[in-house]
């Protein structure tokens, strides 16, 4: 089983759209890579 990491060590990314820093989360783990916006709204609205 896998070790529990404090939210602080988490990856962070900048949003694409708004510029706010937003941190991995586990639905995202096979696309992290690719992922560019923090929410369904700032991916409409591609700024």
């Amino acid at each position: 089983m896998a070790k529990m990491r404090k939210k602080a060590d988490l990856p962070v990314k900048n949003c694409a759209a708004c510029g706010k820093p937003f941190s991995w989360r586990r639905k995202w783990a096979r696309d992290w890579v690719d992922v560019r916006y923090c929410s369904h709204r700032c991916k409409a609205t591609k700024a």
